[in-house]
């Protein structure tokens, strides 16, 4: 690691006489109207002015369910600085009944989300982590990828709207935090959120004791800098409202249709929890499972897209989730990283329930139509016994032009990664690096296809009390058009984590 090279904290104004050349550029400043950046601070005569200027505005009530902060970062300097070597800090305090300690892989137990809901820049290339000043006291990190590009001299990031949230989905209590400031409903100088140039603070003061600067970067390395067609997601999401789901891409399935019982789709079984410690994102305990921690991932939190499918036996009292893209993915690698339930959280067992993970034509009815499936079915269906992973490619539904093979498994026991390989005409299907299936050109994708999350019940075979099924998500990743070995995936993602990347996309 390369020793960080001190950079001078900005002075304050001590007094003095305004220049005229400053007097006659402020006036021009003011005079030029609205859309041009305002610099906060006039410099005294022979005082450098700071590299960076940090402007902020609020949106939301002292205690509301999702801080929304809006951030803006502007080059106060003569020269053009590169996005990736700065880093804004907006400091909180810790809110009565959020859990300190630590998580696995050692990092700091916040018990808080962030997202990046809208900015010019593209939220997949801001970064977010979370990080703890001391006791009492944590930041939101916000970063920028290499993909950001520069600031000019004198330009602007233009708004970053952010959203911070309590993983146990209390309010927040911002009327202490050090950086919330109720009056700055428009834009504004943000003293009290600091920014930080190659690891030297140049914007704002650290409230309590200084807290660790980021790593400086010598070099315009490209650690946790995703490639060109690829998508990723962590699923650091607030719930299916949030408005930072449907900006990365993702749609929850309310309308009529199949499969399974028809007009059941119900959009309060996607949730986003905080996993459990002992398995997650940290690491694996299924045994035959994805081994591969993730540990010291500095991912802003441990969350998972969790699916919850419900039923008492009766139409009317069926709920079916799904979660999914527009079309994104026709050839290239598709890994997602799963654990299915082998028994209901609630209630009598014995349903016939699909946990899915599969690509899609947006239209069964397309001439070009192709699907790629995993459907797990612990309890069997379709008149097989379970448990056993289907593995599906489709041609043509109305035909029943398909290639499939079970595999008869018990997989509810951790955490698994399940990869769609469809390059050089051929599909692979694979567990945890172990291919069970493979088609030929025949059955080759034709058009792309949304990718798709689903848990639902192929028939109900018996009326009783309210059961529930979960089935979750930790990431999704997706290459296009390459082969991309579960070793890799597992490194990019982790590289992606470490970076405070939680979701990007850099697809055509």
């Amino acid at each position: 690691m390369s020793r960080r090279r001190p950079h001078p904290r900005r002075r304050r104004r001590t007094g003095g006489r305004l220049s005229p050349a400053l007097v006659v550029t402020a006036v021009a400043v003011v005079l030029a109207g609205v859309g041009v950046l305002l610099v906060p601070q006039l410099r005294a005569d022979g005082e450098d002015a700071p590299a960076l200027t940090v402007r902020y505005r609020v949106t939301t009530s002292a205690r509301p369910e999702v801080a929304a902060p809006w951030l803006e970062v502007a080059n106060t300097s003569d020269r053009a600085v590169r996005l990736s070597d700065v880093v804004l800090r907006y400091h909180f305090r810790v809110d009565d009944g959020v859990e300190g300690g630590t998580t696995q892989g050692g990092r700091p137990g916040t018990g808080y989300g962030a997202n990046c809901v809208r900015t010019a820049l593209d939220c997949s290339r801001v970064t977010l982590r979370v990080g703890t000043a001391k006791k009492d006291l944590r930041y939101l990190e916000v970063g920028f990828s290499p993909a950001a590009g520069t600031l000019p001299a004198g330009g602007s990031s233009k708004g970053i709207g952010l959203q911070l949230y309590r993983l146990d989905h209390g309010r927040l209590d911002q009327t202490d935090d050090p950086s919330y400031d109720p009056a700055l409903t428009r834009y504004g100088p943000a003293p009290k959120v600091t920014a930080y140039l190659r690891g030297g603070l140049v914007w704002g003061d650290e409230p309590g004791s200084r807290a660790a600067s980021p790593a400086p970067r010598e070099t315009a390395d490209t650690a946790g800098e995703a490639a060109d067609g690829v998508l990723f997601d962590d699923f650091h999401y607030t719930g299916p409202a949030d408005p930072a789901l449907k900006a990365g891409g993702w749609r929850v399935r309310t309308g009529a249709g199949g499969p399974g019982i028809a007009n059941t789709w119900d959009r309060a079984g996607i949730t986003f929890p905080a996993d459990a410690p002992d398995t997650g994102a940290g690491g694996d305990t299924g045994a035959g499972g994805d081994t591969a921690p993730r540990e010291g991932s500095g991912s802003t939190s441990d969350q998972v897209l969790r699916l919850r499918a419900g039923t008492d036996g009766t139409e009317a009292g069926t709920r079916q989730v799904e979660i999914n893209t527009a079309p994104r993915f026709r050839t290239g690698t598709l890994a997602a990283r799963v654990r299915f339930s082998d028994h209901p959280a609630q209630g009598r067992d014995g349903d016939h329930v699909s946990q899915s993970f599969f690509a899609i034509s947006p239209d069964q009815r397309s001439k070009r139509y192709s699907e790629l499936d995993f459907e797990y079915m612990p309890n069997g269906g379709w008149g097989a016994y379970g448990p056993r992973l289907d593995t599906t490619s489709w041609r043509d539904v109305d035909a029943g032009d398909r290639v499939t093979r079970a595999t008869v498994e018990k997989l509810g026991d951790g955490w698994h990664t399940l990869m769609i390989t469809a390059v050089d005409g051929g599909t692979a299907y694979s567990v945890d690096g172990r291919v069970l299936f493979r088609t030929d050109d025949a059955y080759f994708p034709r058009e792309a296809m949304g990718v798709h999350f689903s848990a639902w019940f192929i028939d109900l075979p018996f009326k009783s009390s309210e059961r529930t099924w979960d089935m979750e998500v930790d990431w999704v990743y997706l290459a296009e058009d390459r082969d991309v070995s579960l070793k890799d995936v597992r490194q990019q993602v982790r590289d992606l984590s470490e970076a405070g990347s939680a979701y990007v996309d850099t697809l055509d």
